[in-house]
């Protein structure tokens, strides 16, 4: 489902749980964004401000990489940039 500024992605047995997805460096459209803060700075800021990570992007790379991050009602949270 689609509107003007969010996509919502229903994937039934894909997941164990609800999560909620972000996609830097692409628009709503899964086009590339020429300017975007890249996982790794995403990563670094929430690891300075005290978020545990459950799973992190190797910060000695570039391009396509992903962190995940629980939120408070167990929710999980993928930052998954694919380029």
């Amino acid at each position: 489902m689609k509107s003007p500024s969010a996509v919502i992605g229903l994937f039934q047995g894909m997941f164990d749980s609800n999560i909620l997805t972000f996609n830097p460096g692409w628009n709503s459209d899964a086009q590339p964004l020429q300017d975007f803060e890249d996982v790794r700075g995403i990563q670094a800021r929430l690891k300075a401000a005290g978020i545990t990570l459950v799973a992190e992007a190797d910060p000695a790379t570039t391009g396509p990489a992903s962190c995940m991050v629980t939120d408070p009602d167990g929710n999980t949270i993928l930052i998954d940039q694919h380029v």
